[in-house]
């Protein structure tokens, strides 16, 4: 999955593609270096991130996904936790619905179960605006499966099937290093559900604080750990360098074919 953020304001490249051709053409040079899904966000979910108003997303992401309808057949997951925003792009022609807040925003479920696309739910502790101020687990890896648990059953209850659900351990979301590291150890925990779960470790904060590099810098970094998820059982992983990524997977993926 690669990202692509069109917001003024997002940690790794805010910015960068809040044009609509550059936005476009970065999207396509992802496909080419081996993404299958483009995950589109109008909507910065950093720490001590600010709302944006519902029109201003709109704004953001419909233009990008039906322009990149238009030249592609590739995955399109829309990045939001408003319904409104949900209905328009899979209008547009998304695919997917990534919800950080995993359905919990009032309408949200309903929107999801009535448009009857796949759905991430992403575990997170507090929301973005407060979530890294003091983030606290008994267990971590305990906490998030309980959460799982309790969001599948209101899917199951809304009417979204099983398999249309991807798992999202939420890693930063509200998490210290060690509740990082962690949940990267134990990532195969996540899998006990049945779901596909994805991993979104991509140049974020644990990386920095591991290395002591800015955001630009921890490509490697997230490599290798994209690479530790996938050993542990995660089916999609969400990156900024896709081209990176896709070479270390492809050595993976050929030493896993000898028997």
């Amino acid at each position: 999955m690669g990202v692509l953020n069109v917001t003024p304001d997002s940690f790794s490249d805010g910015g960068q593609f809040s044009d609509l051709d550059k936005a476009v053409q970065h999207a396509l040079a992802m496909i080419r270096q081996g993404a299958s899904i483009i995950d589109i966000g109008g909507e910065s979910t950093r720490p001590n991130a600010k709302e944006v108003s519902l029109d201003d997303e709109l704004s953001r992401v419909i233009p990008v996904i039906k322009a990149l309808r238009r030249q592609s057949d590739v995955t399109i997951s829309i990045d939001t936790s408003k319904p409104d925003v949900m209905k328009a792009a899979v209008e547009a022609g998304a695919n997917l619905i990534n919800d950080v807040y995993a359905l919990q925003k009032p309408g949200a479920i309903e929107m999801a179960a009535s448009l009857g696309v796949p759905v991430c739910l992403m575990h997170m502790q507090a929301n973005p605006e407060t979530m890294q101020e003091n983030p606290s687990y008994v267990d971590v890896v305990d906490e998030v499966n309980t959460f799982f648990v309790q969001r599948l059953l209101a899917c199951e209850e809304a009417g979204i099937k099983k398999q249309n659900v991807i798992l999202d351990p939420g890693f930063g979301f509200g998490k210290t290093l060690q509740h990082n590291l962690s949940l990267l150890a134990k990532f195969s925990d996540f899998t006990i559900h049945g779901c596909p779960v994805l991993a979104g470790l991509s140049r974020k904060s644990m990386i920095g604080q591991l290395l002591d590099k800015e955001v630009e810098q921890r490509a490697v970094g997230s490599v290798a750990a994209a690479l530790l998820a996938v050993v542990n059982g995660a089916s999609i992983i969400r990156v900024h360098d896709v081209a990176d990524t896709s070479d270390a997977l492809k050595i993976f993926n050929a030493v896993q074919t000898i028997n």
